[in-house]
């Protein structure tokens, strides 16, 4: 397996679209939920707890970055093989695809719930699954560029709905959010580590790097689309906390969906059908370049073509939504991906950024040595 990727002209895109790739892939499923699971470990400082997660996944995203520059256009399949070798390099790499495949039916299953729960209660699973499967499987047919364009479109296309959660503050109680500051350091990072699988996504960076035109540029547009994510999510909360009463929060399992309830327009009773549908756009670019990503390892580990990654990887998915049931083994699969994603998503790029550092700067005291001697 070659460590540098060098595609062609015409499949690379521009810098800025790193903003919009980074965004699209962070909001996703995790959001219709994510103000309860961190009121549940923070309470009404669950907002201070989720931009503080925005912190931290900026820092994750300068280890990323700077561990990537290190080498000419390399992606973390080329890395992995540079720096442990052919065959734990390629474990490691089967791992990876395995975490993002996983995390590909997890974001599949989790809409498929909500469709059913807020708008056919009695479509079968496999009808929903097959549909978004043969769509995004379109969309990854079609490349890099194709799969970047859903994340503009998505961005693009839903930024309305990001002001329409303002709707519910005029029927708040600011008094909801004091004392401020009483969650003490502990909650506070609980809080933020439940945000893990809203988070996840940003870890698409170690993929497509190889196709940015721009790469100098490439630290600034991500930290952007990670800003944008940070204020999204913490408004999210923020206004979650306002719009419910302590223990109708706890309880409210999808509390941005939930107020969408309140936003009526004329002719038209129910908003939150037009939401969730509309959310399908919001997790078209999640489950693309997750697949997209997958496959790439399939490709590049096997020398197979990459629709043969596409494929085998959308037929597991799709077996697989037959195995869930219930919403305990959803609860459960949803929460094994979340501790996945911390892992492999927060925990081992960075260690992964220090060890390529190490390595590269005895590589340059060697060379330094060899000239001088």
């Amino acid at each position: 397996m070659k460590v540098n990727l060098h595609p062609k002209e015409g499949l690379l895109f521009n810098a800025f679209m790193l903003a919009f790739i980074i965004n699209s892939v962070q909001v996703g499923v995790g959001l219709a939920g994510l103000p309860r699971v961190v009121y549940l470990e923070a309470k009404h400082d669950a907002w201070i707890s989720v931009f503080l997660a925005g912190i931290i996944v900026s820092v994750v995203l300068v280890f990323m970055i700077q561990m990537l520059k290190q080498y000419d256009s390399a992606d973390l399949y080329g890395i992995h093989v540079d720096i442990f070798g052919k065959w734990a390099g390629h474990s490691l790499n089967v791992l990876y695809m395995i975490y993002m495949t996983s995390t590909f039916f997890i974001i599949l299953m989790n809409y498929v719930e909500i469709v059913q729960v807020w708008i056919f209660p009695t479509l079968p699973t496999w009808q929903l699954s097959l549909v978004l499967i043969l769509l995004v499987i379109y969309a990854v047919y079609g490349g890099i560029r194709v799969v970047v364009g859903v994340a503009f479109l998505s961005v693009v296309g839903t930024i309305w709905l990001a002001v329409v959660i303002f709707v519910p503050l005029q029927y708040g109680d600011f008094t909801h959010l004091f004392p401020i500051m009483n969650a003490n350091a502990k909650q506070l990072l609980m809080g933020a580590h439940s945000t893990t699988l809203s988070m996840l996504g940003f870890e698409i960076i170690m993929f497509v790097y190889p196709f940015v035109k721009e790469k100098q540029k490439a630290m600034f547009f991500v930290q952007m689309g990670n800003l944008v994510t940070t204020i999204i999510f913490t408004f999210a909360t923020l206004i979650s906390i306002v719009f419910f009463a302590s223990n109708s929060l706890e309880k409210t399992i999808w509390p941005v969906l939930s107020m969408f309830k309140i936003v009526r327009l004329p002719n038209l009773e129910r908003f939150e059908f037009i939401a969730v549908s509309f959310w399908m756009l919001i997790i078209l670019p999640n489950m693309c370049f997750y697949l997209w990503a997958a496959s790439k390892g399939f490709s590049r580990i096997l020398r197979r073509k990459q629709k043969w990654g596409v494929w085998i990887i959308a037929i597991a998915a799709f077996a697989g939504s037959f195995f869930i049931k219930s919403r305990y083994q959803m609860n459960t699969m949803t929460d094994m991906v979340a501790k996945l994603g911390f892992y492999f998503a927060f925990c081992y790029p960075v260690l992964l950024a220090m060890i390529v550092f190490i390595k590269k700067w005895y590589k340059r005291r060697e060379s330094k040595h060899a000239e001088t001697s």
